[in-house]
């Protein structure tokens, strides 16, 4: 009965927290407030997040803002055309002992080694150089000759892309993208945002962030989310979905054949259900409920249903598929 206790309080704790950093980071990021929900979602629940968006509407500033409140090691990492994946993960250089005179191999870290890694306009590098971030997403380690090396925890990878200038731009791997957990469309500001943006950002208003969150209390929310119970029927619904995007299932529906070439992978359903784990405690609520799978079906999906040639010769996006299969 102990640990229910104490995992309520941390309930509290978490929302307290959550609430905090949403001030926060409302000090400098006008508008967005879906956006940032997510990506607190996403770094809750362990995950990765994929942000698109054209020039302009502070992507990297917003998650510059996000590491400055949650008191975490920030790294950003500009994607190039010659950026090389040792200029990612780091290289080994021959370093001689003053003493003995020596020779040996010593590691460099490179900048994935931090708590948040801005993986600014990911798509213009080469494929080569994107996998280097694989291993590091999904197994927080990076290998050089042979030597694994952990990093540190937590760990999250926020990358940025323009939709618009595909010129000198390379398709991100479909694994890569399966390792993003969201998939994050932003849209231009109202006119009322766009009027408060203009007058913030042109005057002499100097803003401080304050820290909301240390790294240890992350870790431990987000082991508070692996512990919140989820009814089967939750589950059933979340898997029931992801299956029904698959062209090979029985629950596949007939009238959107031919909209789909590829579907979902497991990884979705798992997502979809921490995803719906956070929506609900950060809501105060103790287990999540259908409607917290529905709210981030699109951010889930979005990415990892792969449309027709006959569903992209007649404009129909992934998105408008994931509202014609609810």
């Amino acid at each position: 009965m102990k640990e229910n206790i104490n995992d309520v309080e941390l309930v509290e704790k978490l929302q307290s927290k959550i609430n905090l950093t949403g001030k926060e980071i409302a000090k400098v990021i006008v508008g967005q407030e879906e956006t940032i929900e997510n990506l607190l979602t996403a770094l809750l629940s362990n995950g990765h997040c994929l942000l698109v968006g054209v020039p302009g509407l502070a992507k990297t500033l917003l998650i510059k803002t996000l590491s400055e409140a949650l008191n975490l090691k920030f790294s950003r990492i500009q994607f190039t055309p010659d950026l090389m994946p040792s200029d990612i993960t780091g290289t080994e250089i021959l370093d001689e002992d003053q003493t003995t005179k020596q020779r040996k191999f010593r590691f460099i870290k490179g900048p994935v080694f931090a708590n948040i890694i801005l993986a600014d306009e990911i798509n213009r590098t080469p494929p080569k150089t994107q996998a280097a971030l694989l291993e590091a997403m999904q197994e927080k380690t990076v290998t050089a000759a042979g030597v694994k090396y952990a990093l540190p925890n937590p760990f999250f990878v926020l990358a940025t892309q323009n939709p618009i200038e595909q010129e000198g731009t390379y398709p991100l791997p479909e694994a890569q993208l399966d390792r993003f957990m969201f998939n994050l469309w932003l849209d231009y500001p109202s006119f009322e945002e766009e009027m408060k943006i203009v007058k913030n950002t042109t005057g002499n208003l100097s803003v401080e962030i304050n820290e909301t969150i240390t790294a240890d209390d992350i870790l431990t929310f987000q082991q508070l989310v692996k512990r919140v119970p989820v009814a089967d029927n939750v589950i059933e619904y979340a898997v029931k979905f992801v299956n029904s995007t698959r062209p090979n299932n029985d629950l596949f529906k007939k009238e959107i054949a031919e909209l789909i070439s590829w579907g979902a992978g497991p990884r979705a359903s798992q997502y979809l259900i921490l995803a719906a784990k956070t929506y609900a405690i950060l809501d105060g609520r103790y287990t999540p409920e259908i409607a917290d799978v529905e709210k981030a079906l699109i951010p889930v999906l979005r990415h990892r249903i792969i449309p027709s040639f006959n569903a992209e010769a007649e404009g129909i996006t992934t998105v408008d598929i994931i509202n014609k299969l609810k």
